[in-house]
């Protein structure tokens, strides 16, 4: 199939995506407790302070006071770069995740054999959509007409579709191996908070992360560049019904990140991804990423009691604005642990996840798949923010920054420079 095109994002109106569904619906009761609290001990996992109920920072001299009114169960905000957890509040506390696990899903079969290349087409059966979760936020897929995987991952990021992560499964080797090498991974990530039952974040008794093995999750995917690409992506063409006749057209589908499209709140600057979701049991959670004046800065927050609309990426704006002004003033209260293999010396050095160098270079060859992030921060621009934003659209591999740098991810473990800034072409 043709390369989907890029065009320049225009203008979202909040009205067409105030009604997305954003995460899987629940099958679980509505928790309907006032003011639950962590069950202690909590892990402590990359410091004893980590694991600590109730906020941890510390303030240095001219450090910002960190925000009013924040009401998430659990959150973190850390530095992509060197991992530092700059604050946190009860962030190993084990929550459901709702779809903010399927970036683990990505991150662990995005690179399988199983699903390579990007090009490769599947016809969908009754049998790969059979068990996915009444209610679930969807993209569209439908049985007996053929995707890429390309187009599935589309759908996955940007719709988070639970029928585009079952087909996925399913091609991988079915649902309860993709568990397995789910829960696997997040033991190599040393995850430990996360117990995984279903791939795309439905709930599931006992199923369970932590804001903690959230921005562990998100850290790590973003090593991979077509996890970049698509996270990054904010609208995209996915392919429609074929009607008797005619040409099988498309359809477009937007990114449900808020922050990134600016759908009912004020798209934010610097902002590159990652994931949202929401169920009735795990409320709405958020992992983001984002660059300001060459920081980078991961933030998730987790089930915000507030009853303001789309408090989760309020709350998050607000941590990552903190983050921002507060670096460089704080003492880390901990950090984000590298990766088991990377600290006995078995991990892959400084090459990308596709096997190449970190050069910029797209080892499937493929162009952009979408209408990126640089267009969706020409929202923000067109609002007053400075054109040091970005929403890393990524073509050919490299990050765009709206004002014209460029930057790369490189895998590398542990992380002392997730991102660098090249020189201005």
């Amino acid at each position: 199939m043709p390369a989907l095109k890029k065009t320049a994002l225009t203008v979202i109106s909040a009205a067409l995506l105030s009604t997305f569904v954003i995460g899987p619906a629940s099958a679980v009761d509505k928790d309907t407790t006032d003011d639950p609290k962590p069950t202690v001990p909590m892990s402590k996992v990359g410091g004893a302070q980590l694991g600590r109920v109730g906020t941890q920072v510390e303030l240095g001299p001219g450090a910002p006071v960190l925000p009013k009114d924040l009401t998430g169960r659990s959150w973190i905000v850390a530095d992509a770069e060197s991992g530092e957890v700059l604050a946190s509040h009860n962030s190993h506390w084990r929550l459901p995740p709702a779809s903010t696990l399927k970036m683990l899903f990505a991150d662990t079969v995005m690179d399988s054999p199983e699903l390579q290349p990007k090009t490769l087409r599947h016809k969908v059966t009754n049998e790969d959509l059979a068990d996915v979760g009444e209610g679930s936020s969807l993209v569209g897929v439908k049985e007996h007409l053929t995707y890429t995987v390309h187009d599935l991952w589309l759908g996955v990021f940007l719709r988070s579709g639970n029928d585009a992560v079952h087909v996925l499964s399913a091609m991988y080797g079915g649902v309860p191996r993709t568990v397995a090498a789910m829960q696997a991974r997040a033991e190599e990530l040393q995850a430990l908070d996360t117990n995984v039952v279903s791939p795309d974040g439905y709930d599931a008794p006992e199923q369970v992360s932590s804001a903690y093995d959230l921005t562990l999750f998100a850290r790590s995917g973003l090593q991979k560049e077509d996890f970049r690409e698509y996270c990054s992506t904010a609208t995209a063409d996915f392919p429609g019904e074929k009607k008797k006749g005619k040409k099988r057209g498309t359809f477009e589908i937007q990114n449900t990140n808020r922050l990134l499209t600016g759908a009912s709140v004020e798209p934010y600057k610097g902002i590159a991804g990652v994931k949202n979701g929401y169920t009735t049991h795990a409320g709405n959670t958020f992992t983001g990423v984002a660059e300001r004046n060459g920081k980078v800065l991961l933030v998730t927050v987790m089930h915000p009691s507030s009853k303001e609309p789309h408090a989760v990426y309020k709350e998050a704006a607000s941590l990552l604005d903190w983050g921002f002004d507060a670096a460089g003033k704080v003492t880390p209260v901990g950090e984000l642990v590298p990766p088991k293999s990377a600290q006995t010396g078995t991990g892959k050095g400084t090459e990308s996840a596709n096997g190449n160098s970190a050069s910029g270079t797209s080892g499937s060859g493929s162009k952009s798949a979408g209408k990126h992030g640089p267009a969706a921060t020409a929202a923000a621009a067109a609002q007053g923010s400075s054109g040091v934003g970005i929403a890393l659209g990524i073509v050919g591999g490299v990050l765009v920054l709206l004002a014209g740098g460029v930057f790369l991810v490189n895998r590398r473990w542990p992380l002392p420079d997730l991102v660098r800034r090249l020189p201005r072409r």
